[in-house]
C-alpha cells in the first residue's frame, strides 16, 4: 500500500498562506528555507499493526510490525520499547531496531527519579528531546546516541488501566519530533498494549 507523503507543515497548519508578503520574499531566501521532515498517513499503518496483532509469534510479530509502521508514519533511526513490570519492581528494554549499540537485555530495577520517571512513567506524558542539547541533558548515553545520527528523541508512554506499563521511543536527526506528532503516537501507543501486557505475564 503506497501512500503520498504528508509534511509535517502540511498537516499541522493546512495549505501554506500566499499573499502579498510571500511573493515578496527573495528567491534566494525561499530557497534556503528549511525542509519539514515528511510523514506518511497513520491510519494505513495503523491497520498494518492491527494485522500483525492477529498473527502467531506474539509480541515479537506486533512489534517488528509497530517498529515498521513508526518508521513510516513518523520517522526514526533508533527505536526501542520498554516494558514496566510494576509487580516486581522492574523495567526492561524488551525491543530494538538496533541491537548492537542498544541490545535487548535483562530486567532492571525500575529508577525511581529523573524526569523520564516523573513525567513519562509517573504522570503519563510523552517527553520530547528536540535537539542535542536536550539529548544530553536527558540521556547518560548521548554520545552513542549521537553517533548513530540521533540528536532528537521522543518516549511515548504506553498506559493501561491508569498506569505505564511501558514506553515506545523514538530517535532521530535533531528537529525531527513535535508535538502534532503526539496525535499518531498516542494511537499507536494504545496498540501496543496487548503485547506489553503480554511480555508482563510471561515474567
Amino acid at each position: 500500500m503506497t501512500e503520498q507523503p504528508l509534511s509535517r507543515r502540511s498537516l499541522a497548519f493546512g495549505a501554506p498562506l500566499i499573499g502579498t508578503a510571500a511573493l515578496a520574499m527573495p528567491a534566494l531566501a525561499q530557497t534556503q528555507a528549511p525542509a519539514t521532515p515528511a510523514r506518511s498517513p497513520a491510519l494505513p499503518h495503523l491497520i498494518d499493526v492491527a494485522t500483525a496483532s492477529r498473527a502467531e509469534g506474539q509480541p515479537n510479530a506486533s512489534l517488528a510490525a509497530l517498529d515498521k509502521a513508526l518508521a513510516a508514519a513518523i520517522g526514526h533511526k533508533l527505536f526501542t520499547v520498554l516494558v514496566i513490570n510494576w509487580a516486581k519492581n522492574e523495567n526492561q528494554r524488551f525491543y530494538t531496531n538496533q541491537p548492537g549499540p542498544y541490545p535487548t537485555g535483562g530486567a532492571k530495577p525500575l529508577v525511581k527519579e529523573g524526569e523520564f520517571y516523573r513525567e513519562v512513567i509517573m504522570a503519563g506524558r510523552p517527553r520530547i528531546c528536540r535537539d542535542y542539547d536536550d539529548v544530553k541533558r536527558a540521556f547518560f548515553d548521548h554520545e552513542l546516541i549521537r553517533s548513530l545520527g540521533c540528536e532528537s528523541a521522543v518516549n511515548y508512554p504506553v498506559r493501561w488501566n491508569g498506569r505505564t506499563i511501558g514506553s515506545l521511543n523514538l530517535l532521530h536527526q535533531a528537529g525531527w519530533y513535535r508535538e502534532d506528532d503526539m496525535p499518531a503516537l498516542s494511537a499507536f501507543a494504545q496498540m501496543t498494549v496487548p503485547a506489553l501486557m503480554e511480555i508482563v505475564s510471561r515474567a
